[in-house]
């Protein structure tokens, strides 16, 4: 076929099928997902990776990937990218010939930078329109990112039909300088195909886990790995694998970016449809770029109000085994997935009883927090065990850490707002940031008494000690 094409627009394919023609009733099923959707909690947003099943069961894990674009900055370009589901070829077909007609109107395609990109990378690209004729894994993208953007940006369409990782490396050293501000990729993806319930749940833990890991490596020996697994009626475990691995090619050994979970779903989980015998797993991720060294991190409302629920039904659960029932990592989503340092402090009628944490945990936060609850409840040396008695009077306080950034100077200190980290040798102690503000400490007071009372070291042994800073998420029952 050749790759020379007039002005095209590709028709819909898939329209009446996966989603609503009726552009009303398109709107009115876009506007139900977003409400039930996981809300925004990540800035700096680079990429996404979305389901593209039926919007029946996978929308509302769509809408909360596409939940994250922050719509006050600008976006100029968006890379929607999918692997074939339907024709086998080599490399990369970019749609550059005409537009992208849906329901609702046009889908502006940059033309000029699809032929530009086909043109310069002829080994890797072409502009054969035939593959995305019949292909669904693009178009369902579309709506949820029109509902967003309203239409302000074009779309660069690109399908992959490479089955190496090798080419998907080489494709993704071509599209790595266009991951930045003002640009967004959209990975399309599902995950498991047709295991039953409890099989997808644990399979596709295990194959997020290996995505949130920023090693492509890792993913292509997990995938591996699942097939040993002879799970029962497995199809793929990642049926857009290809693209999920070339925008980790993007972002490997690049340690501003961070994947963060944000909601897992399965189409054994629809009310109506459901079929827990042969289910499809859909999760959605989210790719930010640190602003620079020192991290951020964020926490919804809700996540807030679960991790404290978590502690109290935690601590409680020593004293009444039969209590309420604690969360499962498999049945999180968002923030409380993430792996960073915690810390929970305990207070009885206003004084301190208790506060056990880690600096960093390769834990989903959800359990870190369960653990430091036990932690703080039993075992902090400094207080006897807590009694069942107190568990009325008790406010419970936590803080969540960000990674730990190493300062060259204390001036780089901002009281109230940092916490410290001490270490020299084997030694090393601890202040959170609220520690400041409740002492009244100036800075070298700050620090003397960490380096003396926590570490060990003397009072100005922290002018010969490595010195980290991090920020904390603190929220109490209080609140």
């Amino acid at each position: 076929m050749s790759n020379e094409h007039p002005q095209c627009d590709r028709e819909p394919a898939v329209s009446g099928q996966f989603y609503p023609r009726n552009p009303e009733k398109l709107q009115e099923e876009l506007q139900e997902l977003f409400a039930a959707a996981i809300p925004r909690q990540r800035e700096r947003l680079r990429a996404i990776i979305s389901p593209h099943a039926g919007y029946q069961f996978s929308g509302e894990v769509a809408a909360s990937a596409f939940n994250q674009i922050d719509t006050s900055v600008a976006c100029e370009r968006v890379f929607v990218i999918g692997s074939s589901h339907q024709v086998r070829f080599e490399g990369a077909s970019v749609y550059c010939d005409g537009d992208f007609l849906m329901p609702y109107g046009k889908e502006k395609v940059d033309c000029e930078f699809g032929n530009a990109l086909v043109n310069n990378h002829p080994d890797l690209f072409s502009k054969d329109i035939y593959p995305h004729r019949g292909e669904h894994t693009i178009e369902v993208q579309l709506p949820f990112l029109h509902h967003v953007l309203k239409g302000k940006y074009k779309i660069v369409p690109i399908l992959l039909g490479c089955v190496l990782p090798t080419q998907c490396k080489r494709i993704a050293t071509v599209l790595k300088p266009w991951l930045k501000e003002g640009n967004l990729f959209v990975i399309s993806s599902d995950f498991s195909h047709y295991p039953n319930y409890e099989d997808a749940m644990t399979l596709d833990a295990i194959t997020a886990e290996a995505i949130l890991s920023n090693n492509p490596e890792q993913l292509i020996t997990t995938l591996k790995e699942n097939t040993y697994r002879k799970i029962p009626q497995l199809y793929t475990s990642l049926c857009g694998w290809t693209s999920v691995l070339t925008l980790m090619y993007m972002t490997v050994h690049e340690d501003s970016y961070q994947y963060w979970p944000i909601q897992y779903k399965n189409s054994g989980d629809v009310a109506v449809y459901g079929d827990q015998e042969r289910v499809v797993g859909y999760y959605s991720i989210a790719v930010t770029e640190k602003k620079n060294s020192e991290p951020d991190f964020y926490l919804s409302d809700r996540e807030k109000e679960l991790l404290l629920e978590e502690a109290r039904y935690t601590i409680e659960g020593l004293f009444e085994p039969a209590g309420q029932k604690r969360l499962k990592p498999l049945e999180c989503s968002g923030g409380l997935l993430a792996k960073c340092g915690a810390f929970v402090t305990l207070r009885h009628n206003g004084r301190l009883r208790g506060c056990c944490g880690m600096m960093m945990s390769d834990k989903p936060l959800i359990q870190t927090i369960q653990d430091m609850a036990v932690s703080s409840a039993k075992h902090d040396y400094r207080f006897p065990p807590l009694s069942a008695h107190e568990l009325s009077d008790l406010d419970l306080e936590i803080s969540v850490l960000s990674p730990l950034y190493k300062i060259s100077d204390i001036s780089e200190i901002e009281l109230g707002v940092h916490g410290i980290y001490i270490e020299q040798d084997a030694a090393s102690g601890v202040f959170l940031p609220q520690v400041a503000i409740e002492t009244g400490w100036d800075k070298k007071n700050f620090l003397g008494h960490c380096a003396r009372d926590k570490a060990g070291i003397g009072w100005e042994g922290w002018k010969n000690a490595d010195i980290y800073i991090f920020t904390a998420t603190i929220f109490s029952e209080k609140e």
